[in-house]
């Protein structure tokens, strides 16, 4: 595939999955995810995948949606240092955050409420918006089908990057089948254990 001009790519991640990923690969003693180089590689495999230089392949915005603890909340859990340094490495990459109160359920715990409708708004309005030549979910939340369907109608590729370093089968077939094209980062690092060193943090 040849262009001549530089395409653009969007980067939507669910931050409840997201926390999903770590925690499987802390279950495999395999770190964290290294932000930077999930940003790095997503154009490579793009370019890979779909025929693109890769030098013409840019990430011009990326946005993360999560439910959070109040500021109470995390103290107690002892949480205010690791969301920081959270932060810290979304900032670092020109990421956006976007968080909802955690609400406290009646029955006993909490309960994230209205972040994936706010991740699939955000997301359809900036690529209508932005005209993204990609869009890339990073989620495995069957609700986001429908959200796969619409961009697809505004001509733009879609790709689902999952991550499911634990096979704990957190991926929907349903939404793995609506998008373009599904980049399966286990699979690619079971078979490039360099890759699974280069997207990975070791533990402290």
């Amino acid at each position: 595939m040849t262009h001549t001009e530089n395409l653009s790519i969007g980067v939507f991640i669910d931050g409840g999955y997201y926390a999903k990923i770590n925690e499987g690969l802390q279950r495999r003693k395999q770190g964290t995810v290294n932000v930077k180089a999930l940003f790095q590689y997503i154009p490579e495999a793009i370019s890979k995948i779909d025929g693109v230089e890769k030098r013409k392949l840019y990430i011009t915005e990326g946005h993360y949606y999560r439910g959070r603890y109040r500021a109470d909340d995390a103290k107690k859990r002892d949480l205010l240092y690791s969301e920081r340094l959270f932060e810290d490495a979304l900032i670092e990459n020109d990421i956006i955050f976007h968080y909802k109160h955690l609400r406290h359920n009646p029955e006993g715990g909490v309960i994230e409420k209205g972040v994936d409708t706010w991740f699939a708004l955000d997301t359809y309005e900036l690529t209508l918006y932005r005209d993204f030549d990609y869009v890339v979910l990073i989620s495995g939340d069957a609700d986001h089908e429908m959200l796969a369907r619409k961009l697809k109608a505004l001509k733009t590729h879609v790709i689902l990057m999952t991550w499911d370093p634990a096979g704990t089968g957190s991926t929907s077939r349903i939404l793995s089948e609506e998008v373009c094209t599904h980049i399966d980062i286990k699979k690619e690092t079971d078979k490039d254990t360099d890759l699974l060193k280069r997207l990975t943090l070791a533990a402290n």
